[in-house]
């Protein structure tokens, strides 16, 4: 009976200290409902996959939440290993000298399996310095996509399997579905992005000086999104919503709620919302590309990228980041990439995973889920390789104010658009200042 009583408390001794000797990595995100649903199950997939690290995923709030709690835990020497950045800080995360070691320097010191070429070019360009470094791992990254309620379209007497390819058809539709009877015919979600920068590059006009803040330069780069197209747009929309057939929502995601419940037909928002509409829709929707402007020469050119990226943070540990490495190499893994992607919306980052995809009649099977990446991957321009700007994650809030004030009637476009750039203008001369410090 003691034998085994010794044998028994050895055996309990011996787990007590594998579980000590796992190194914990921390990784802080902005995933919510169906999305945080798949970042736990990742971290879960990992961790059972290999008994020498575990990642324990939080939530600290929105991307700009999250951001602003990590500066603070770094300053104070409790940042996390890893940190998802959404694409507008990036030239924030650049500019934090010391504050974050770049990937691949993190995948070449653990020896992993780390090949920057394999990753759809304009997801690893954007996150890439001119030197050709990789400094963070794409992760959900994402694209402005358009969703429509098929049953609503048959109600109005539209052709449910045709989307509106066109804004004045856009339009069209929206008068027609407001006529029929429809309270909400349009909505869009994260406005600057979807109707400022993504239309931009889809209409190959400049968001912003320097190559859209992606040269060399990119610290001068000042904006441009007070063009003629971009006040012609922005007072289509105005006239929308004084009709009542474009109906605001609110600021970043919060729109996406009213699609899904069927309270609104139409909506321009991120790809990784698919994810949530398969889920929680209920009724027969499609994903369509972008609407543009037939008139506007070289339109439709491509979309550029949204969602987020993965950022290690400064001052681990050797064997910390060597957890951070093999985390990183299983989230590339080929099969792993194609299951997040056909689960989520968001872009496989890898050529493999989009193939995988393609071979296993995911996008036959499920029509539009191939939008995201064939909107990405036509040629791009210095016009629409994407946006990168310093200070942009206050800009974006200026975008917001500006653009509410035009829907309440308060401004025209124009006088708000002048006020975004000259407003934005200001942010990016004090980014500048500090840069060149």
């Amino acid at each position: 009976m003691q034998i085994k009583q010794l044998a028994l408390t050895a055996s309990l001794l011996a787990a007590s200290f594998a579980a000590q000797a796992q190194t914990e990595i921390q990784w802080w995100h902005s995933m919510t409902a169906v999305n945080n649903e798949w970042v736990n199950d990742l971290a879960k997939q990992f961790n059972e996959s290999q008994k020498d690290f575990k990642v324990v995923p939080t939530f600290k709030g929105s991307y700009d939440e999250s951001m602003t709690a990590a500066i603070a835990a770094f300053r104070s020497g409790n940042a996390p290993h890893i940190l998802q950045v959404f694409e507008v800080g990036t030239a924030t995360m650049m500019a934090s000298k010391g504050a974050t070691v770049p990937v691949g320097k993190v995948m070449k010191d653990a020896g992993a399996d780390f090949n920057p070429g394999g990753y759809i070019p304009a997801v690893a360009a954007y996150y890439t310095a001119p030197d050709g470094q990789m400094l963070s791992m794409p992760f959900n990254s994402s694209t402005t996509v358009f969703y429509i309620n098929k049953d609503a379209f048959k109600k109005a007497g539209l052709n449910p399997d045709k989307a509106p390819a066109t804004w004045p058809e856009v339009f069209d539709a929206a008068k027609k579905l407001k006529a029929s009877g429809h309270s909400c015919p349009m909505t869009l979600a994260w406005m600057g992005w979807t109707q400022l920068e993504s239309f931009s590059a889809w209409h190959n006009v400049e968001f912003a000086t320097e190559k859209n803040g992606l040269s060399p330069n990119g610290y001068k780069a000042r904006m441009k999104i007070n063009s003629p197209l971009h006040v012609k747009h922005i007072d289509n929309l105005a006239q929308a919503a004084k009709n009542g057939e474009f109906i605001y929502k609110g600021r970043g995601s919060a729109a996406q709620a009213s699609f899904t419940s069927g309270e609104c037909a139409m909506i321009q928002t991120s790809s990784g919302f698919y994810g949530d509409v398969a889920k929680n829709a209920k009724f027969a929707y499609a994903i369509a590309s972008m609407p543009y402007y037939p008139d506007v020469k070289g339109a439709p050119q491509n979309t550029v990228i949204g969602g987020a990226s993965l950022w290690v943070m400064s001052g681990k540990k050797p064997a910390e980041y060597k957890g951070v490495a093999k985390f990183f190499e299983f989230l590339s893994d080929t099969k792993v990439q194609a299951a997040s992607h056909q689960r989520t919306g968001y872009l496989p980052i890898t050529m493999a995973a989009y193939d995988l995809t393609d071979k296993s009649g995911f996008y036959q099977k499920h029509p539009g889920t191939d939008v995201a990446v064939n909107q990405m991957v036509r040629k791009v321009t210095d016009n629409s390789r994407g946006i990168r700007l310093g200070n942009y994650v206050q800009i974006r809030t200026i975008e917001d104010e500006e653009m509410e004030q035009v829907w309440a009637g308060k401004k025209s476009a124009k006088e708000a658009l002048d006020s975004v750039v000259s407003r934005g203008n200001e942010l990016l001369a004090r980014f500048e200042k500090s840069y060149k410090k």
